[in-house]
């Protein structure tokens, strides 16, 4: 079961992290998006900051398992907040979504398993 734990809170953090970099950088990709979902280019950096955060937090539930969990629980919540954008402008384009929201959710199911908190 480690070896499942250690695999998915590893991806996750390291896709969100990639993610944030993006964010912070001004990577393309993610400021289409904003432009697409009509979020302002000024909360680039707040929200790279949240996955950030996430990714870091993954990787602290290693040593405090707590904070794993709640990290992973925190990026569930910000990529549903993501849904809410996309659906608020009717944008059924969900992929790249749903990849970035399954991750987190295995990492919480995959964190609470391992840590027997259900």
């Amino acid at each position: 079961m480690f070896a499942i734990y250690l695999v998915v809170t590893l991806l996750t953090s390291a896709i969100n992290g990639l993610a944030a970099v993006a964010n912070f950088i001004g990577h393309e990709y993610p400021k289409s998006q904003a432009d697409k979902l009509r979020v302002p280019r000024s909360w680039m950096r707040p929200l790279g900051a949240l996955l950030a955060a996430g990714a870091l937090g993954l990787l602290a539930g290693f040593a405090v398992p707590v904070l794993g969990t709640l990290a992973a629980a925190g990026l569930v919540l910000y990529f549903l907040g993501a849904l809410c954008a996309h659906l608020r402008l009717q944008d059924y384009e969900l992929g790249p979504w749903a990849v970035f929201f399954c991750l987190p959710t295995a990492a919480l199911a995959v964190s609470l398993a391992y840590h027997g908190t259900w």
